[in-house]
């Protein structure tokens, strides 16, 4: 069983940290370690998490920045930001239903996995909101990079480079990101029984508009029911979100019922179950099911998600929904993940990413869970590892394996 510290301050995580690279022994980092399934298994004995370091340090409503300390639940921050009638506007996911995971979600890891929900297609991914943070590096030093407001960088953008590394580079033990005043009204709009590729030309159509769409996504027939407790008319659903002042949304709500009237049958959804479907959404909560069958994240291009997904049940079983307009494919695999043929009908559409976010231990650990990088941009992720973490303590072999490993 591995065994955890919880540091309280910066200063003892660099203890610690110097411990081990004294010792030449690995650590698992983790915030509340609900994302502990994702990536290659790591072998660590001890592991390294960030709960004991939480707190709100300086929240500024006025000027939309907050600073928390890495460890902090994302529901204490989002309460906070409640009260002052703003919120995290890239909403980002919580993985334990997907995964089966329990504990709670922090905010130093939903940026250190660059977590990103529906509203990614407007109002950008977390590291966009990232503004600065501090960090314990593999040396065992306590960094501070970026700061409070936005600003060009030169050299290495160290804020960039920890959000979306999965623990790998560094102990995030600080953080401090931009917040947006939170949405008035929510209406979604819904039509029924478009098939995938039409779905796609509808999600592109409605985009189009001048109406500023904020989400769009399909949810296929075969996993209609498992969102708002099956309360979704019949069919397939094809879902437009739109957000703000009242009388805007509702100017906005007739243009975009009009423009989708030849697709299907409309129907809307008003607040609060458009709020509760959207959170489904972002939560994936097609696939939280229980189960440990293979499910992939795949990022593409928005017109190319349903020809990658047509093209693979041609060789395997396969269940998918879509977010991000179609270009955020989630697929479940009913057997094998399948992942040399997925990566490769992802290259002929025209390039993406996959990750296998879930999957057994003995798979994760013989499959690239992660998008393999290309020989340039690998050469330059290991020059980054080394600056950062020369010993290799932090999560070894997550993301990417060694040579040999396989």
């Amino acid at each position: 069983m591995r065994q955890f510290y919880y540091p309280r301050t910066e200063a003892e995580a660099a203890d610690i940290v110097r411990s081990h690279i004294a010792s030449k022994m690995p650590l698992r980092i983790a915030g509340g370690n609900t994302r502990a399934l994702i990536g290659h298994p790591v072998a660590a004995e001890y592991g390294l998490r960030s709960t004991s370091l939480s707190g709100i340090l300086a929240y500024n409503p006025a000027e939309m920045v907050m600073t928390a300390r890495a460890g902090t639940p994302v529901r204490e921050i989002e309460a906070a930001l409640a009260e002052r009638n703003q919120m995290l506007a890239f909403e980002p996911m919580d993985h334990r239903g997907v995964l089966g995971t329990s504990g709670e979600p922090t905010i130093g890891g939903l940026f250190a996995v660059n977590s990103s929900g529906p509203r990614r297609l407007t109002a950008g991914a977390a590291r966009d909101h990232l503004l600065g943070i501090r960090f314990v590096n593999g040396r065992g030093e306590a960094i501070k990079a970026g700061g409070r407001v936005m600003k060009n960088v030169t050299g290495l953008d160290l804020v960039k480079l920890l959000a979306g590394s999965h623990g790998t580079l560094g102990f995030l033990t600080e953080v401090t990101f931009k917040v947006l005043p939170a949405q008035a009204e929510t209406e979604t709009v819904l039509v029924s029984g478009l098939g995938e590729a039409e779905a796609a030309i509808a999600m592109a159509t409605a985009m189009a508009l001048p109406v500023e769409v904020s989400a769009a996504a399909h949810l296929p027939f075969t996993v209609r029911h498992r969102f708002l407790g099956n309360r979704l008319p019949d069919g397939a659903a094809t879902i437009f979100r739109l957000e703000g002042l009242k009388a805007s949304v509702k100017a906005r709500l007739q243009t975009l019922v009009s423009a989708l009237a030849g697709f299907g049958p409309v129907s809307r959804i008003a607040a609060p179950e458009s709020r509760m479907l959207w959170q489904e959404v972002r939560d994936c909560r097609a696939y939280a099911d229980g189960t440990s069958r293979a499910l992939w994240r795949i990022s593409v291009a928005p017109s190319a998600g349903h020809r990658i997904v047509a093209a693979l049940r041609l060789e395997a079983g396969v269940d998918a929904c879509y977010d991000w307009q179609g270009g955020l494919v989630w697929m479940r695999m009913e057997a094998d993940p399948e992942a040399d043929m997925l990566r490769r009908l992802i290259k002929a559409a025209g390039g993406g990413h996959a990750t296998l976010i879930r999957a057994s231990e003995a798979v994760r650990a013989s499959v690239p869970v992660f998008e393999p990088q290309a020989p340039a941009v690998a050469a330059l992720s290991a020059r980054v590892k080394a600056a950062l973490d020369p010993d290799g303590i932090f999560n070894p072999g997550l993301m990417y394996q060694e040579k040999g490993e396989r």
